[in-house]
């Protein structure tokens, strides 16, 4: 039997300006449910969950929330005036009963210390004390719009593991695969104003998505034929009996009426990169390759890469790990302190930058298209009209007025790809391309990127997009180290036994011993002996992780005191700080207890 509905939108209406918004959307979330909400850009999905949230009304329709119920909702921009600190900001949000030690984890999870000034955050900081706020209380229901936005690898993946075990009921919009495709039971896909729900997961969505697409287009394409038909009996059918011509004619008027007014799909993005004349097959070389800013520690350490024509190169790793420096360099933005980097000939470069920086807001969409010149945009060397541009991109003709300051979050990004896929070019350099691009959008992007002459290097994090575009990964090792993986993000996870992690995590693991035996040749290692040092570490690493284990218990003991925040304030970030410190080490300590384990099995097989 099924559980009552916690939270239930009924028929929710809404028009902005001459714009029917929503017509008749619902969405009902019962406990435990993991609903994910998704639509095109501008389909009206922030504004359905502000909706639930109760922070805006509808026209029509109603809202049902289960008396008692607690709600938390974390929007796409974070408001944290009137808070002194990150920590502030969070604790205000807790309730009776609530506990301050679940607050503190959460924003050390997360990266914070909770002593940061609002003011001094970056985009993705505000993002991850927004997030620490909406999780602390366990509510009965979280509504999470686009929460990976600016979130690194580690924390998107912390975050899923935070979310995969919390019993609160779930309403997640993102456009990140991945993350929906771990988290998402249900589907409620926002179209046209209306909504239509898939009791499975994200995996299931598209081909489900697809086939409704499908079966609308078959069903319009029968209702033409029977207008046709319809018409031609009007024309030339028998004219005796007038009752049933009546009949027939008012048929065939309420036909029309229903097309005239059927709703067709949103129409797709159309992308075509104005490519240049071919780079020479070198386009850039690393050799040994260091690079730090002044005191701070090494950003890149002894690298080398070689990057040719038609590679696609993508560059992973946590915030704050030189992942721009590292791009920077490779496109000769920005020059080594040693060692060399070598570019290629004739290229022709174009890149798109995370922060939308190069976007006067001033200026107008046609403008920023046109460079103002002029209406005309200029694709592989053919003139086309920059009315008829924009529509490739999903803007309306009324917008080319619109000044760039007032188009949304996934309109910029459109607007972006646009004039860079305009330039002519033989090397993309992409920097986070997929932040606010609706699914569609991506496949687009995708297909676009597959298609591409020349050659692309990205940095993301989106791991799905990685894996689909990607021809070989950089990612980063810990201490300024990179190591080049073949393949996208699965196949770099499947090569390292772990995906990205954050910067104490990876720093903690360069320092622990390791076997230096490249990973090219596993079965070498296999018929090598262990040496002492490895064999010490097998016998010594189980006391370790069980030394660190207690010591976290005893953390954890304190930290649990309720009134500890409130006597000792640094005290207890001192110990938040240090349990963080002390499972970076216990995490570093049982990845190399496994290694060394698995190769002593492997000598014992060959043996």
């Amino acid at each position: 039997m099924a559980l009552p509905p916690l939270l239930h939108l009924r028929d929710i209406k809404l028009r902005l300006g001459s714009t029917q918004l929503l017509d008749g959307a619902e969405i009902a979330v019962a406990p435990g449910d993991r609903v994910a909400l998704v639509g095109r850009n501008g389909s009206g999905k922030s504004t359905l969950l502000k909706i639930a949230a109760g922070i805006i009304d509808s026209d029509g329709g109603t809202r049902f929330i289960q008396p008692g119920a607690t709600i938390r909702y974390l929007p796409q921009e974070p408001d944290l005036t009137g808070h002194a600190t990150t920590g502030a900001y969070v604790m205000s949000g807790l309730g009776p009963g609530d506990d301050p030690h679940r607050a503190r984890m959460l924003l050390e999870g997360l990266g914070l210390t909770g002593e940061e000034e609002p003011a001094r955050l970056s985009g993705g900081e505000a993002r991850r004390a927004a997030l620490a706020r909406a999780l602390a209380p366990e509510p009965d229901i979280l509504l999470l719009d686009e929460p990976t936005n600016h979130l690194d690898l580690p924390a998107i993946e912390w975050l899923e593991g935070e979310l995969g075990q919390l019993r609160s009921a779930l309403v997640l919009i993102s456009h990140d695969r991945r993350f929906l495709e771990r988290l998402s039971r249900a589907m409620v896909w926002l179209d046209r104003g209306t909504t239509r729900r898939l009791e499975q997961g994200f995996a299931q969505f598209e081909s489900w998505r697809d086939q409704v697409l499908e079966a609308e287009e078959q069903e319009a394409h029968k209702l033409s034929r029977k207008i046709v038909r319809e018409e031609h009996w009007l024309r030339y059918g028998v004219t005796a009996r007038r009752k049933r011509n009546v009949k027939r004619l008012a048929g065939l008027q309420e036909l029309r009426k229903r097309r005239k007014e059927r709703v067709t799909a949103p129409g797709q993005v159309k992308m075509a990169a104005a490519e240049g004349d071919g780079s020479g097959t070198l386009v850039a070389s690393a050799e040994g390759v260091n690079k730090r800013f002044g005191d701070q520690a090494p950003v890149v350490v002894d690298f080398s890469t070689r990057i040719l024509r038609g590679d696609r190169v993508g560059i992973v790793g946590p915030n704050g790990a030189g992942k721009t420096t590292l791009l920077n360099m490779l496109t000769g933005v920005l020059q080594p302190d040693s060692g060399t980097i070598r570019l290629g000939t004739a290229l022709q470069m174009v890149t798109m930058d995370q922060k939308r920086e190069s976007l006067d807001p001033t200026t107008t969409l046609q403008s920023a298209l046109t460079g103002g010149s002029g209406d005309v945009v200029r694709i592989g060397g053919e003139a086309k009209h920059v009315i008829g541009y924009m529509k490739d991109f999903l803007f309306l003709p009324e917008q080319a007025r619109t000044p760039v300051g007032a188009l949304s979050g996934g309109e910029r990004g459109r607007l972006l790809l646009a004039r860079a896929l305009a330039t002519p070019s033989n090397l993309l350099v992409l920097d986070e391309p997929t932040n606010d691009l609706d699914l569609e959008t991506l496949d687009l992007l995708q297909e676009l990127l597959a298609d591409y002459g020349g050659t692309v290097i990205v940095v993301s994090h989106d791991r799905d997009f990685l894996d689909r575009v990607a021809t070989n990964v950089i990612a980063y090792e810990g201490d300024g180290r990179w190591q080049d993986y073949a393949g996208g993000y699965s196949d770099m996870v499947a090569q390292r036994g772990r995906g990205v992690q954050a910067r104490a995590i990876a720093a903690a693991a360069a320092t622990a011993p390791r076997d230096t035996t490249a990973p090219e040749a596993p079965r070498a290692v296999a018929r090598a002996k262990m040496s002492f040092k490895d064999k010490h570490a097998l016998e010594t690493l189980p006391d370790r992780i069980a030394q660190l284990e207690r010591e976290m218990a005893a953390l954890q003991k304190a930290l649990a005191d309720p009134n500890l925040y409130t006597k000792d304030p640094a005290g207890f970030a001192a110990r938040t700080s240090l349990l963080a410190k002390k499972q970076a080490e216990r995490d570093a300590a049982e990845e190399e207890w496994l290694r060394l384990e698995m190769l002593r099995e492997e000598l014992e097989k060959e043996a």
